[in-house]
């Protein structure tokens, strides 16, 4: 009985970390992007996104432009390194379209 309780345990387990998902939000500024010209920087944060390390500026990313779009997410292998150092480390990465 206590075999078939830890490897149902064990399932539960596997299944939280493999079944999460990335995040994604979107911030327009004016008009929204008005062509397709993209750049992309990452974030780095701590101990589950509380500290911060390094963090893009999307203003200096938009180099100037008045309108354009704001992208933030978390990708599969942010996700990835998050999840294989248990939430000490926790990148993002953010793509800004002008």
């Amino acid at each position: 009985m206590i075999k078939k309780s830890m490897k149902m345990m064990a399932v539960i387990f596997a299944s939280s970390i493999l079944l999460t998902s990335c995040y994604s939000y979107t911030s327009v500024v004016g008009n929204g992007a008005q062509g397709d010209s993209q750049t992309t920087e990452r974030n780095d944060y701590l101990i589950f996104g509380l500290a911060e390390v390094g963090v893009s500026d999307s203003k200096k990313m938009a180099d100037g432009a008045e309108n354009y779009t704001v992208n933030t997410r978390q990708t599969f292998v942010n996700g990835l390194l998050f999840g294989l150092t248990f939430g000490i480390y926790s990148p993002t990465t953010t793509t800004v379209t002008k």
